[in-house]
Formats: structure tokens, sequence, C-alpha cells
């Protein structure tokens, strides 16, 4: 057992409280625990959703595009993560969205809408913001250019500052996209903030895409 004098436990004391001070002076706040998904609600499809390594997994499944979602909204806010994608699968995290019913075929199904920043293998147009259920791309065609800032089979440090009707993506410190839309903002100042499993066909097998250090936090607004 190590035992330390009384003025070395006061300034550790002391260090320990300092660094909680910093932390919450910041702002940040972690939106995954690292062990279970408490404060997160499964919207959409029949993908599913594990906790396994310190990370937040999506598996594929049956019907349309899911999502893990947070159960707080956010307005303007700065968002980083790390994502990987296990297998070729499209995949996107959504911001300022919401959920809905809608029929299909006879059957009511929940889906989610509102702006998504790309996740996919490079080369590709990981980064650039797509319009879930409201349109299809946001970004503007001449800017959706394919890149490779997204590296394949590993890690992938994302960075997203939403201020009012701009939104502003990083990709491993890549500026990806810089986009200001109005017209979106108007019907979505505000939203969750959803992981997506993209939906497959039966035949393509078991795809997989990992999130983890999820972390916001919210600054004035610009409006």
């Amino acid at each position: 057992m190590v035992c330390f004098p009384m003025h070395t436990l006061s300034l550790l004391v002391l260090f320990a409280s300092l660094v909680l001070t910093a932390r919450a002076a910041d702002g940040w706040q972690s939106l995954f625990n690292g062990r279970d998904l408490d404060g997160w609600e499964k919207h959409g499809g029949g993908a599913t959703y594990a906790v396994e390594d310190d990370a937040i997994v999506g598996t594929n499944g049956p019907g349309q595009n899911t999502f893990l979602c947070t159960a707080r909204e956010f307005g303007d806010f700065e968002l980083e993560f790390e994502v990987r994608l296990l297998a070729p699968l499209n995949s996107g995290v959504q911001i300022r969205s919401r959920a809905r019913i809608e029929q299909r075929d006879g059957v009511d199904r929940e889906f989610v809408y509102g702006p998504q920043i790309e996740i996919e293998r490079s080369p590709g147009e990981a980064g650039y913001i797509y319009g879930e259920r409201i349109g299809g791309w946001m970004t503007p065609e001449d800017k959706l250019k394919p890149h490779s800032h997204f590296r394949n089979d590993d890690w992938n440090h994302y960075r997203i500052l939403a201020e009012g009707p701009r939104i502003r993506t990083w990709i491993n410190g890549q500026l990806v996209s810089d986009l200001v839309d109005e017209k979106v903002y108007r019907d979505h100042a505000r939203g969750f903030v959803g992981l997506q499993v993209h939906s497959t066909k039966a035949e393509t097998g078991t795809l997989k895409v990992a999130w983890r250090n999820l972390r916001i936090r919210e600054v004035a607004s610009t409006r």
C-alpha cells in the first residue's frame, strides 16, 4: 500500500478538482458512457446496436435505415466522434433530426428525417451533408467531389460545427464541407443526434460500423 504525506494528498485532491472544473468550464459533454446505451433511443428499421470494446457497434438488419438517437435535442453545437467502418457499409450521423411515422404499403413505419453527415469509404463522399428524407444532397453538386480524407479500415475523427444555418465538417483535421442552408435550417434548428446503419439487402451478409469518444458542447446561438 502506498502512503502519501498529507500535503501531497491535498495537492492531489486540488489537482483533481481543477481538472473537473476545467472540463465543466469548457462545456464538453460525453454522449456515450462506454458501458451501455443509456441516453440513446433506437428509431427506424431493424438494425441492432451494442457496446463492444468501449464503442457503440451497429449491425445491419431488416427494414429501412435505422438510427440510434440521443434522447436530448441540440441546436447550435460542436460535435466530435471517432468512427470506423468494419465493412463496406454506408453510414452517417444525423444532426438536428427527428423521427415520424409514415404509412408504407398499408403499414405504419418509423422514419428519421433531417441533415446527415455522410460516412463512407474512400475515395468517396464522407463528410458531405445529405438531407435524409428532406430532398437528398444538401451539398451542392459542384462541391460533391470524391476525396480520400477518410481512412479505410481505421478509426476516423469527425468534427461537426453547427451554427445557425451554417454547418462545417472536418475529417481527420481536414475541412470537408462548409455549407449554409437557410431553407433546411428553418425546419431543423434543433433535433437529436443519430447514428445510422443503412438498410441492406438480405444477401449482403453481416455488416458493422462502430463509433466511440462521442462528445458535444453547445455553442452560443448565432440567431
